[in-house]
């Protein structure tokens, strides 16, 4: 049985890898201990399916299922339904989808858990992706900053009955302030240091200053898949949370 640690609760590790199956949930047995949740975003849920997050779960893991929903509302609201039986700890959709695509998501995943009695998922609506900056934001359309983007949809997606968001660390102070302390936050983009190779992260920050920020939970992943030593590697950013706690 694990022994409590606020900071490693707190650490999720993107689990975007591996060519077969297998090798996936050797990496969830290795990190099980250490980490807090394992990501399951589009590469490995399209490569291996739902048996991934069974897989995880019964190594004892927690799933966040990084799938990003975004359609029309009925669409994401059965794709909510499906999420909450798989027993994921947490999903996500994009809040681009609108104020209807939300509630309908909010009110699937409501529903659902009280038919199987269980604890609803976390529900989280993406913002604007780290590896987007003003300038990409430009191109695309739209005549504000990213920072002023990603606060409209935040507010929009609490508005929209979502309990929280994932947004870069840089966006956690005024979307704390415009959301209120029970808002969850996760944050991608975390950096312990700056070098990682192939790095398409545009919006860093690192997990001392992002817990410190506000952030609710972190997401990291090739700092720790690429490191010497994995396991050292994500002992040594829950220190950096705890220190950011304290």
């Amino acid at each position: 049985m694990q022994t409590p640690n606020r900071g490693r609760d707190k650490l999720i590790f993107a689990l975007d890898l591996g060519e077969d199956i297998d090798e996936a949930v050797r990496w969830a047995d290795l990190l099980k201990d250490h980490v807090g949740m394992f990501k399951v975003g589009k590469e490995a849920f399209t490569r291996f399916g739902p048996r991934i997050v069974s897989s995880i779960q019964e190594k004892g893991g927690n799933v966040f299922l990084d799938l990003k929903f975004h359609d029309i509302p009925n669409t994401v609201a059965m794709a909510s339904q499906a999420a909450v039986k798989l027993g994921v700890s947490m999903f996500n959709i994009h809040a681009l989808g609108g104020r209807e695509m939300m509630e309908r998501a909010v009110d699937s995943v409501n529903k659902t858990a009280r038919v199987l009695r269980v604890t609803p998922p976390v529900l989280l609506a993406v913002t604007v992706l780290t590896s987007l900056n003003d300038s990409d934001i430009k191109d695309i359309g739209f005549e504000c900053t990213t920072g002023e983007l990603v606060l409209k949809l935040a507010v929009s997606a609490r508005d929209a009955g979502v309990p929280g968001v994932v947004a870069s660390a840089q966006d956690v102070i005024p979307i704390r302030k415009a959301c209120g302390e029970d808002f969850v936050i996760v944050t991608p983009g975390i950096r312990p240091d700056s070098k990682v190779a192939g790095d398409d992260q545009k919006r860093v920050v690192t997990p001392r200053d992002a817990i410190a920020m506000g952030a609710n939970y972190l997401v990291v992943g090739r700092p720790i898949r690429l490191a010497d030593d994995p396991v050292a590697t994500a002992d040594s950013i829950t220190e950096d949370i705890s220190q950011g706690l304290r």
